[in-house]
């Protein structure tokens, strides 16, 4: 009996030691802190060849988690697109996306870099460190041009004021002879007097009206002239110019390379900078070869429109003050046939007294 309890009791000591775990590693059945004497690490097997299931959930939570871990980092370095192959094959056909993206980088760079080298090369021409390439023939004739593209705007700013104040004084003239005509009706012995001047006023109100709509012809043959011709020209000058800058930024870095020494590391530098000057070279020269033609053709369309429209704002001027001088010479014969007559004076009042 003795013996038995001291087995039982030996017993519940050793229940004790397995099922109370201590403090400091609280997911070991030991009293050490050592983390390979804990059983989660170690596959507990309850009969021979069965696993634990504590360790057997472990390693699913594991392998899901390297697989989900590597499929992100698969997503996020190859973007691919994936399409279905061919019904009943169970393939897959894989597009990668890695050389648009490259050709778009390229791209960026080779812009980013072509930007640079215009930047500075502009920003030399005006420190007066750089040298500019200067087309003897086209160089004047863009000169003029800008300074045509000036003057003509500005006469055709002055012809549409001339217009704007040649309408008011239209407009004058017209409530002018209006009251005239009605002091003429309310004053009869003033009759002939203020029907005289409200006729002259009137015509010249028709006259006036007339001469600002003639204006008004010229200036929207101007503005055609300047908005659509001469600026369809500009938009060539600035191509010209924007090529001319990257010919020259081109030029100065094939001078640089070629003043260097050469070596195997210079030559392929070199080369390259060669191949991009003569498309730039090629470039140039068919951007001054188009602007040359549409300057030709600005030159003559623009004598042709500024011949026809001077001619008639000149006509116009010349009729508006030759028919107002006409108009004024019967007004003035009539007035002094009229004013002439002894019919029409009537006797003073101290007279009739």
């Amino acid at each position: 009996m003795e013996r038995e309890e001291h087995r039982g009791g030996a017993s519940e000591e050793e229940e004790d030691d397995v099922t109370a775990p201590t403090e400091p590693n609280m997911m070991c059945n030991n009293g050490h802190n050592d983390v390979t004497s804990c059983p989660i690490w170690e596959p507990i097997c309850t009969t021979k060849g069965e696993q634990h299931p504590l360790s057997n959930s472990l390693s699913r939570e594991t392998t899901s988690c390297q697989t989900g871990v590597d499929a992100e980092i698969a997503m996020m370095t190859e973007p691919n697109e994936v399409t279905p192959g061919e019904a009943g094959s169970g393939s897959v056909v894989v597009h990668s996306n890695n050389n648009k993206a490259s050709e778009k980088l390229e791209r960026v760079r080779k812009w980013s870099l072509t930007q640079y080298k215009c930047t500075r090369q502009v920003l030399c021409e005006k420190m007066g460190r750089g040298s500019r390439t200067v087309d003897l023939d086209l160089q004047p004739r863009l000169e003029v041009l800008k300074d045509d593209q000036q003057r003509y705007c500005h006469v055709t700013k002055l012809a549409q004021t001339l217009a704007s104040q040649i309408s008011g004084m239209a407009n004058t003239h017209k409530a002018l002879g209006d009251t005239l005509a009605e002091l003429s009706l309310k004053t009869p012995p003033l009759h002939v007097e203020f029907g005289l001047n409200a006729e002259s006023q009137r015509f010249l109100c028709k006259s006036g009206e007339s001469l600002a709509a003639s204006i008004n012809t010229f200036t929207t043959g101007m503005n055609t002239l300047l908005n659509k011709t001469i600026e369809d020209t500009m938009v060539n000058v600035k191509q010209y110019e924007s090529a001319r800058i990257e010919y020259d930024a081109y030029r100065c870095d094939l001078e640089e390379l070629n003043m260097g020494p050469r070596d195997g590391n210079t030559l392929p530098k070199l080369e390259q900078a060669q191949s991009e000057f003569q498309k730039q070279k090629e470039r140039y020269r068919k951007t001054k070869e188009d602007l040359t033609v549409k300057l030709n053709l600005l030159q003559e369309n623009k004598v042709k429109v500024l011949h026809n429209q001077l001619y008639l704002l000149h006509s116009s001027v010349s009729s508006h003050c030759s028919l107002c001088h006409q108009h004024l010479e019967r007004s003035m014969q009539e007035a002094s046939l009229r004013l002439s007559d002894p019919s029409t004076d009537s006797l003073s009042w101290l007279e009739e007294s």
